[in-house]
């Protein structure tokens, strides 16, 4: 399968949501696709992004930071609390939030809001987003919003389904986001479905969001996702 996987030709375009309609659609809303999953184990960060965050940040910095966009419960960050020094700082953003009202160590903040609008007061080491960009409307917008919160040296990880990026007329855009993501400094692993991108970086993609389709059916997870549809910029 390729990078840009979809239809060959246009289809028709059905009716578009903006994020504040979709977010309240039962695809989005009800989305269990990373509420759960664990810091390591089988069904895990390690595993997904193919690396221990927990690791990582130990070896590159002494009192480290983690951001986890769509962080569901907050499983891994509680997690990786125990491994860390007290000074970490760990946090995470979701649209439900945690729906088990269990404590949270001092060191993770887990905060209730949506991607779409919510902005850090800081920056961070690492920035995650496991599975969660498959039901954001403005995925490119996250992307190009999230490298500015990175700190020296810092690194973003987000799973991109590019078979879910469209063009006005419903044809598949993933060849052009592709090409426009990596110009901007990202690279994708088409094995892992996974961007990287090593900042902070200012960056800019030339395509202009119209809104989304909840009703897009699986994507290579086999979960019900978004699709995101997108014009390109003047």
């Amino acid at each position: 399968m390729s990078e840009a996987s979809g239809p060959a030709t246009a289809t028709s375009t059905p009716p578009l949501l903006p994020d504040g309609e979709l977010e309240r659609s039962t695809v989005v809303a009800n989305s269990t696709m990373n509420r759960e999953r664990g810091l390591s184990g089988v069904n895990s960060y390690a595993r997904e992004l193919g690396f221990d965050p927990v690791d990582d940040l130990l070896a590159r910095y002494a009192s480290p930071s983690w951001l986890d966009l769509c962080s569901g419960e907050g499983r891994a960050l509680r997690e990786a609390a125990a491994r860390l020094p007290a000074t970490a700082v760990l946090t995470g953003v979701d649209l439900v939030g945690p729906l088990v009202p269990v404590p949270a160590p001092p060191m993770v903040e887990l905060v209730t809001a949506s991607v779409a609008g919510w902005t850090p007061r800081r920056s961070y080491d690492l920035i995650t987003c496991v599975h969660g960009l498959h039901y954001v409307g403005d995925r490119l917008g996250l992307l190009s919003r999230a490298a500015s919160w990175l700190g020296s040296r810092g690194v973003l990880v987000a799973h991109l389904d590019p078979g879910s990026v469209r063009h006005a007329d419903g044809s598949p855009a993933g060849r052009p986001v592709l090409a426009a993501l990596r110009s901007a400094g990202f690279t994708y692993d088409s094995r892992r479905h996974l961007l990287t991108l090593r900042g902070p970086l200012a960056v800019h993609l030339p395509f202009h969001y119209l809104g989304a389709d909840p009703q897009a059916g699986p994507n290579w997870t086999g979960q019900p996702a978004v699709a995101a549809y997108y014009r390109p910029a003047p």
